[in-house]
């Protein structure tokens, strides 16, 4: 009599299941497509973020004061053009959000400054002469 039942393949070895279920990150290839993070990466992401009432970007009205990157850390130094600047949290609120989409970001700290106190001084040169400053 022919026989119907068929055995199942045997299970995979005990070392090669354990890889396939829990990929260590030593075994695991570094993802190369992630770019690193740079301060002029962040920077560039910060030029996407407009002043509301000036419709000018934060970097070139020199709002922003420093920019440093610790792996995925992103720390940015940033002032407004006067304490009682309304748009305050929603410019502060849009760069953090546009530097959460860069790729390797983990995390954003936004550290509020007003020393030294912003002044005209601090835009970019051409924005100045656009402004008649």
């Amino acid at each position: 009599m022919p026989d119907d039942f068929t055995t199942p393949p045997p299970p995979p070895a005990p070392a090669q299941a354990a890889r396939a279920a829990d990929p260590s990150p030593s075994s695991a290839p570094p993802d190369a497509t992630i770019p690193a993070i740079t301060e002029d990466v962040a920077k560039s992401a910060l030029r996407r973020v407009k002043d509301p009432e000036l419709n000018l970007n934060i970097v070139d009205l020199g709002l922003v004061y420093g920019v440093h990157v610790d792996g995925g850390v992103v720390t940015v130094d940033i002032t407004l053009t006067s304490p009682g600047c309304p748009s305050g949290p929603e410019i502060i609120t849009a760069a953090d959000e546009q530097l959460r989409t860069l790729p390797g970001v983990e995390d954003v700290v936004m550290n509020l400054v007003w020393d030294p106190l912003w002044t005209p001084e601090k835009m970019e040169p051409r924005i100045r002469a656009y402004m008649g400053f």
